[in-house]
């Protein structure tokens, strides 16, 4: 049976929460989710944000109140560790309301990987392994945007913060014990920067493998269609595919529509492209990649070939090692992504800088094919 979720107190007025929050103890590390809606719409839209700390438990509604004013001087200040489990989505989620993040972010993810517990365990596993209490999901796909929520949602909202403490504790315990606690820590300051940097990519062509063999010309004319596209989607409040899809996006820039008339053919399907969107998107086809346009667009990285794909093994092989040797996933250390990207381009990876680049630089770059 999965256990009985102790009361929370549910808090939709800001002075309320406002007094839950000055009650915790300055050396408080509060636990902390959210629930959020993310089907028909670009941003996340929080619907339940949770706390926990001491076995005080608080479900709060964000649609009741902006909770921001009353959460930043508190859960954003350097001193305060809030305590999350695979952030990056709740982080976006929150940033609205916290846009720097929390002052310290404590994921429990990222800690169990650095723990040796493996790569992308989930909370319900994580409480599993180290509380022997077994959740149940039954709730993961439910409407959090509706009011009011039932007793089985509230159950299982709490539930996701009431083990945050005790995982807090031991994996604490296992990072200092393995001497991880600073490479723990900086892939966490790492995720709440990426968060809170909401501009969006200005190089997202780079992850169209498939046009990298293109002329620089059409790379940058992708690179233009794709940050139109993210603008919009942004602005619209509607997922990127609904404007374009990305098959239709690289269509675009390989062959530009000789009319308006052609763009509403090829484009049929597109739920968020509407008249003012397709003539939008037709003047910004319409001119000729500049000087400038090329001189900013990134090239995008080639598949690994011939020299640079036995370097590649070469490379993975000694991930995996180095990996075997730290007692860490090799995905952490160094993702194949992030790995051919770098054998390629000969340019070492933002990714693997910090405590990555003293553990790697050396053996990795020796192996660059010459």
């Amino acid at each position: 049976m999965p256990p009985a979720a102790p009361a929370a107190e549910w808090i939709d007025q800001r002075h309320a929460l406002e007094r839950w929050l000055a009650e915790l103890p300055s050396a408080a590390s509060p636990g902390l989710d959210t629930e959020f809606m993310r089907r028909n719409t670009f941003h996340p839209q929080l619907a339940l944000l949770q706390l926990g700390w001491d076995g005080r438990y608080a479900l709060v509604d964000p649609l009741a109140f902006d909770i921001g004013d009353a959460l930043r001087p508190r859960l954003g200040a350097t001193n305060t560790v809030v305590v999350m489990h695979s952030a990056g989505e709740d982080l976006e989620t929150l940033a609205p309301f916290l846009p720097e993040g929390p002052g310290t972010l404590f994921d429990t993810q990222i800690a169990a990987a650095f723990a040796g517990m493996g790569l992308g365990m989930s909370y319900r596993a994580l409480v599993a392994e180290l509380a022997g209490v077994e959740l149940d999901k039954g709730e993961t796909r439910s409407d959090w945007m509706q009011r009011p929520l039932t007793e089985s949602q509230c159950s299982y909202a709490t539930l996701d913060v009431v083990y945050l403490d005790t995982i807090h504790a031991q994996l604490a315990e296992r990072l200092q014990q393995r001497d991880r606690t600073a490479w723990h820590a900086e892939d966490c300051e790492r995720l709440k920067q990426r968060a809170s940097h909401r501009d969006g990519d200005p190089q997202p062509q780079r992850g169209s493998r498939g046009a990298a063999e293109w002329p620089r010309a059409q790379q940058a004319l992708l690179r233009r269609i794709l940050l139109w596209r993210d603008r919009s989607a942004r602005t619209l409040d509607r997922p990127r595919p609904w404007l374009l899809e990305d098959a239709l996006a690289m269509s675009l820039a390989q062959q530009p529509p000789a009319s308006l008339a052609e763009l509403d053919q090829r484009s049929r399907g597109q739920r968020a492209l509407r008249s003012p969107q397709r003539a939008e998107l037709f003047e910004l086809l319409a001119p000729p990649v500049s000087d400038e346009e090329l001189a900013s667009t990134a090239s995008i990285p080639a598949v690994p070939q011939g020299e640079a794909k036995k370097a590649l093994g070469a490379m993975k092989q000694r991930i995996d090692q180095r990996a075997t040797e730290l007692d860490l996933p090799p995905g952490l250390l160094c993702p194949r992504k992030v790995l051919e990207e770098y054998v390629v381009t000969a340019e070492w990876p933002d990714f693997l800088d910090g405590w990555r680049r003293s553990v790697l630089h050396d053996e990795l770059s020796a192996l660059l094919p010459g």
